[in-house]
């Protein structure tokens, strides 16, 4: 039987955990006489990408990503449309992707959900050719994320230290959105465009998003008043968002987003400065993504539970 070739991508300097036992705990884990085991460390921003997409032109069965948010989008987008299938072992201070796919923070956890081998193909997205996974937007939220890109030490205080201070200086804008249904105009604090259900940490800003449906949730959040901030924090947290009065929410293949003037856009939390007009797509199930299969199995059986429920309503 022919050895399956695997490549770990190792981020040093993302998250605030160390990762030197990492390279131990992954070789220890896969069985020598199955599969070949390489690592690779990143030295720059973009490495992780020209490494995945080596390993695709060499065949390689798996690429493991072992860093955060922005290191899983380096590496996923070298991936798609390929047959090399992404392991995740979450390492950041987000790590969006992993908590949707219900992927364990304990890196021993972690690698055993890409041992079991359960494959899900996702959607991604692109906004300006720029490649996402979770969300994209504009407004607040890609506010906060260039400014966190400038945090020296990252983490969850830091990010919420941004927001409280971002509250006061942001100004929101109004927006142009042409989606599959029509266009609307709106004086919005953000505009996410979200693949994934949350940011990352549990921060839910589109709680029905389905990285499986070949669909985009926008989620448009009017202008808050402060004192409607606390509530609106508290929603982002309980999964809770869509019910707020000043949230607008589309489902759509293809936006085109047409700002007062060219700004920060985030991708995946990493913010990028584009134009004026930001065409934003989902491309339907083109990432191979370890994740539980228990996770599946709860998915059909929540749909399964619900088709009863509305059965039985009907037939009242």
């Amino acid at each position: 039987m022919e050895k399956r070739s695997v490549c770990v991508i190792i981020n040093p300097v993302s998250g605030t955990e160390s990762k030197k036992n990492i390279p131990e705990e992954v070789a220890s884990a896969f069985d020598q006489t199955h599969f070949d085991v390489i690592f690779r460390i990143t030295g720059y921003p973009g490495h992780a990408t020209e490494i995945a997409r080596q390993a695709v032109k060499e065949k390689f069965a798996y690429v493991l990503t072992v860093g955060g948010d922005g290191t899983v989008n380096e590496v996923a987008k070298a991936l798609v449309n390929s047959d090399t299938v992404l392991g995740i072992i979450p390492f950041g201070s987000g790590n969006g992707l992993a908590r949707d796919l219900h992927i364990s923070m304990d890196s021993e956890k972690a690698i055993q959900t890409i041992l079991e081998g359960n494959v899900r193909t996702i959607d991604y997205g692109s906004a300006n050719g720029h490649i996402f996974f979770c969300t994209c937007g504009v407004g607040f939220d890609a506010f906060i994320s260039d400014k966190f890109a400038e945090e020296k030490k990252r983490g969850p205080l830091g990010y919420v230290r941004n927001i409280v201070e971002g509250v006061v200086e942001f100004k929101s804008e109004e927006y142009e959105i042409r989606h599959d249904g029509g266009t609307l105009r709106e004086r919005a604090f953000l505009l996410t465009c979200a693949n994934a259900s949350q940011y990352g940490n549990e921060v839910y800003i589109a709680p029905g998003a389905d990285m499986e449906d070949g669909k985009m949730n926008v989620s448009i959040l009017k202008p808050l008043d402060p004192n409607e901030i606390p509530q609106t924090t508290l929603q982002l947290f309980t999964k809770n968002i869509d019910k707020n009065s000043k949230m607008v929410s589309l489902l759509t293949s293809r936006l085109i987003i047409k700002r007062e003037k060219p700004g920060v856009l985030h991708v995946d939390g990493e913010p990028v400065s584009t134009g004026d007009e930001i065409d934003v797509q989902i491309f339907h199930k083109g990432l191979k993504v370890f994740a539980p299969k228990q996770i599946e199995e709860k998915r059909v059986k929540e749909k399964e539970n619900i088709f009863t429920a509305i059965t039985r309503w009907i037939n009242i």
